[in-house]
């Protein structure tokens, strides 16, 4: 080999030692930034989600069963909270386990969104059955059998990544989690369908029924469905990942605005305070524009 094609070798090797480099250096700036945004995520969601937990407890009544899955849907993502920090700052066995805790929390999450579409759909669709079956019991039931499904889910994860069956165990994974989407779609749709025709249904509770399934399923596209189709197309590069993981752990923030479409009244309060916003903007606007005015008119 002559000096030349040694110094051509040696080139090679620096390139490439310099491209690793600054391709670990970027992966690291990225999941900095992943990690700096979830800690506002985890303040928010500590802070609120037991507030709203203690709300929607008050609501829970033998006619209006719906905040019990809400409740389940809160203690879920506070299990999710509580396992990001400890993957923030957790060694590797405290991160294994904290993984655990939060997929189980993920798993419960979809499953108990569904429940909440559903109960919706049978009080509206099918009043007369969802009365005599509609009970505390029942909801309890249901969620009970939601948070053992996430344990076999999570069983059933043990046993493929102790097969090194990982890409096909995400592969199951994407697909169970794409099973929700038609359902809240049919949710929503015969839900909405229903209510057109209904004259005995108020306009304030049409609003409740309709917003609460909307901010269901726009929790569900906008937050999950990122990372389902990461998991499907399994891209090569990382941003696509980071971006996708943020939306995720945004979900239990997300989920705490499912109160206001659970309680009487906060609706049109909502409303209300948007109208006064958006009405106090324009008084600025134009009270601006009459000072500008009057400038020019001095001019």
């Amino acid at each position: 080999m002559n000096l030349s094609n040694v110094n051509d070798t040696l080139m090679d090797t620096d390139d490439k030692s310099i491209h690793e480099v600054d391709f670990r250096t970027e992966v690291e700036r990225y999941f900095t930034i992943l990690e700096v945004s979830t800690w506002p995520i985890v303040i928010v969601g500590l802070v609120l989600t037991p507030v709203a937990i203690y709300a929607v407890s008050s609501l829970v009544k033998k006619d209006n069963v719906a905040p019990i899955f809400v409740i389940n849907l809160l203690v879920s993502d506070i299990i999710q909270l509580c396992a990001l920090i400890v993957m923030l700052k957790g060694n590797t066995f405290a991160y294994r386990v904290s993984y655990t805790m939060y997929t189980i929390g993920l798993v419960a999450s979809v499953g108990l969104m569904v429940c909440i579409a559903l109960e919706r759909y049978l009080l509206i669709v099918w009043p007369m059955w969802s009365r005599t079956r509609r009970t505390v019991k029942m909801c309890l039931l249901l969620c009970a059998v939601v948070w053992t499904l996430s344990l076999f889910y999570f069983v059933f994860g043990l046993v493929m990544g102790l097969n090194e069956q990982i890409d096909l165990f995400y592969i199951i994974t994407a697909v169970l989690l794409l099973l929700p989407l038609p359902l809240l779609v049919f949710f929503l749709v015969g839900t909405f369908r229903a209510l057109s025709a209904s004259i005995s249904v108020r306009a304030e509770e049409k609003w409740r029924i309709v917003g609460l399934l909307v901010l269901v399923l726009l929790i569900y596209t906008l937050l999950f469905l990122p990372y389902i189709i990461y998991i499907l197309v399994h891209p090569s590069g990382y941003k696509m990942l980071v971006v996708a993981d943020v939306f995720l752990r945004l979900n239990p923030v997300a989920d705490l605005f499912l109160y206001i479409f659970l309680r009487k009244g906060a609706v049109n309060q909502a409303w209300f305070c948007l109208c006064c916003c958006r009405k106090k903007r324009t008084n600025r606007q134009s009270s601006s524009g009459l000072n500008d005015g009057d400038a020019v008119t001095s001019l």
